[in-house]
């Protein structure tokens, strides 16, 4: 235990803020699961904007790094682009060229 005001002052204070990080983190992987699990595209968008704003709040609250946000956003984002455009996509045969013997 601290002996020092200042120390104890911190030690207060860096116990609220790691319990509100760890939340603040657990809220984002909890969306992010939402979106990766969404059934339709509009679902997902619009979980996604949900997404943009928990990321942005994240960084201006100082949980966690700009370009560590940007990165999980971007990630996010292409997962739904691909996962839908790939669902929509009909598995045709490519036709195959006539051999001629």
């Amino acid at each position: 235990m601290p002996i020092i005001k200042s120390a104890k002052k911190r030690l207060r204070q860096n116990e609220k803020r790691r319990l509100r990080n760890k939340s603040v983190k657990s809220y984002l992987k909890t969306i992010a699961k939402k979106v990766k699990s969404a059934k339709e595209k509009e679902e997902a968008k619009s979980i996604l904007n949900e997404v943009y704003k928990a990321y942005d709040m994240a960084v201006s609250k100082g949980v966690i790094h700009k370009n560590n946000a940007a990165r999980h956003k971007s990630r996010l984002t292409k997962f739904v682009n691909t996962k839908f455009t790939l669902a929509k996509k009909t598995v045709e045969p490519a036709p195959q060229p006539e051999t001629s013997s």
